[in-house]
């Protein structure tokens, strides 16, 4: 599965669009180098963002369907290995959040 439709079913990020932008900008890392949204994502992955707000760190345990999941789910599908909040600057005028 490629990296921004993962980001989004997983529900790391809301949106696909945001998903392509936050690896354009250089805040996701898979496996420790910086990754473009069309990475194909395997197994053992392990996925980072380093975003406004949050702090996250996932490795990928199976493959997961082409839908979104519930985040009951998402322990079946992914183990989190960082998950931590940070103050961010104010919500982004045009509504957007990451």
């Amino acid at each position: 599965m490629r990296l921004d439709k993962f980001l989004q079913v997983s529900g790391l990020i809301k949106r696909r669009v945001l998903a392509n932008e936050a690896c354009r900008r250089g805040l996701v890392k898979v496996n420790g180098q910086l990754a473009k949204p069309t990475r194909e994502l395997q197994p053992g992955d392990e996925v980072a963002l380093d975003l406004p707000r949050r702090d996250v760190a996932v490795r990928i345990r199976q493959a997961l369907p082409d839908r979104p999941f519930s985040k009951v789910q998402r322990a079946d599908y992914v183990e989190v290995l960082r998950d931590l909040p940070r103050a961010g600057p104010p919500d982004d005028p045009d509504g957007e959040s990451w």
